[in-house]
């Protein structure tokens, strides 16, 4: 049967490979003059509203060793709660902040960082509100579909627990997988455990 041309398929999957950090992350490479600085590196400026935070984290495999080839990519929105957007939203959101970062794995521990604001909460589509969160999205070699999570937020514990999303989970134990750890004044640590007894929920989405 002849695929209709008016619709738009999904692109195959495919491990992102050893050279993700070339394509994406270039200057990190050592491969400088395609970008003055590697896209979503910076979040905030000096202008960006809200209360600046600190996430750090690793990417662990089953062995509970830290991947060092992995890439991480987050989303979240600004300090109001709002995602720069395209919709009746735009122009609300804060103009000076990126929404987006990406931060590839330290070569030598693995770890990511992100400098950003800590989120405001999004309205669901019924009308609730879920609690401040940053969706993460992990690519690294052996993966073939990148893997979606979020990060909640560990001194939000009332907004943690009407979370529509969170309240979705069924096994309730594991809700901690979510949760980052502080580790002083704006500093905050997730570490995604692709497998294991600690296991990170991801999302089918």
């Amino acid at each position: 049967m002849v695929q209709r041309l008016d619709r738009l398929k999904e692109t195959p999957s495919q491990t992102a490979g050893p050279y993700v950090h070339i394509g994406c992350t270039p200057n990190f490479a050592g491969i400088t003059g395609v970008f003055p600085r590697d896209l979503g590196s910076v979040m905030v400026n000096d202008r960006t509203r809200g209360k600046r935070i600190t996430v750090r984290g690793a990417v662990i495999d089953g062995t509970g060793t830290p991947l060092k080839d992995a890439m991480v990519e987050i989303w979240q929105a600004d300090c109001d709660g709002l995602y720069p957007s395209v919709n009746e939203f735009r122009g609300r959101a804060d103009p000076e902040f990126a929404g987006w970062g990406r931060s590839p794995g330290d070569m030598e521990t693995g770890e990511y960082c992100f400098r950003t604001v800590k989120p405001g909460r999004v309205p669901f589509f019924d009308g609730r509100l879920m609690a401040p969160h940053i969706t993460f999205w992990i690519v690294a070699r052996g993966i073939n579909l990148g893997l979606h999570t979020r990060m909640y937020f560990p001194d939000e514990a009332a907004a943690n627990g009407d979370d529509p999303i969170l309240a979705r989970i069924e096994h309730k134990v594991r809700i901690a997988t979510l949760i980052a750890a502080r580790e002083g004044e704006g500093q905050y640590r997730f570490d995604i455990h692709l497998q294991g007894e600690n296991e990170t929920i991801f999302f089918d989405i």
